[in-house]
């Protein structure tokens, strides 16, 4: 089952804000990456926000490979790439998981902002198994975690709520340990016209969870060394071949 079926409408609109400020790191991080030519992919990528800005990052780097296997996302990822003549020309839409796609050898980078978590355990180390052989001399996974980094309680809270036209969509998440290793995250989207909700969307979805340095354990089996890069407060690491 497609766990976007129901809230990818909500969706794009509500990470915009985030986005403001992960789009500049990300570009930071990208052009501090030692490879200088190869492909660039984009792993979950969602409605394509950050595929977006990779490309603005990198205008030299031709292809991007946009991987995305929600249907409902890859719709707008879809939509957005063909609106933007440079997307258009530059980037490849992959109906592929971030563990399977066809991916080249020689990537320059590979990007998988907001998505280890729809991973289990052996998927991940999958992915840093396949990341490692892939990469070009120099090249980077670029990757982020997000709380919790364990199996813990978050309280209901509204993370976002964004204006269009006469109605307000917010979004609430909150989460409950699940097992081991993982959440299940409860998501409520609500659209709101002169403070009377008009609907209302809920969807739960497990979530993997791991510490910083778990995933440093993970990375070091596959030949990788995880490092931390830019702001704290955004999460974000490269894992590079031992050399780098």
């Amino acid at each position: 089952m497609d766990p976007y079926e129901c809230s990818a409408e909500y969706l794009d609109l509500m990470i915009a804000e985030t986005w403001q400020t992960l789009a500049p790191a990300l570009t930071e991080v990208l052009h501090a990456v030692r490879a200088k030519d190869g492909p660039v992919a984009d792993l979950g990528a969602g409605t394509g926000r950050g595929t977006e800005a990779i490309c603005a990052a990198l205008p030299g780097a031709d292809p991007v490979l946009a991987v995305e296997p929600s249907t409902t996302m890859r719709a707008v990822l879809l939509s957005r790439v063909h609106g933007i003549p440079v997307l258009r020309s530059r980037v490849t839409v992959l109906a592929e998981d971030a563990v399977r796609a066809p991916l080249p050898d020689g990537l320059r980078a590979i990007v998988a902002l907001n998505m280890l978590g729809h991973l289990p355990p052996a998927e991940r180390r999958a992915l840093w198994a396949g990341s490692a052989r892939r990469l070009a001399p120099g090249g980077a996974l670029i990757v982020n975690l997000n709380p919790p980094a364990g199996p813990e309680h978050v309280p209901h809270t509204r993370m976002t709520a964004v204006t269009v036209g006469a109605r307000c969509y917010e979004g609430w998440a909150s989460a409950e340990p699940s097992g081991d290793d993982q959440v299940t995250w409860r998501m409520d989207y609500r659209v709101l016209e002169g403070g009377v909700r008009q609907s209302e969307v809920t969807v739960e979805y497990r979530w993997w969870v791991a510490s910083p340095d778990e995933l440093t354990t993970e990375a070091a089996e596959a030949g990788l060394v995880m490092r931390p890069a830019g702001l704290p407060e955004l999460g974000l690491f490269t894992l590079t071949h031992r050399d780098v």
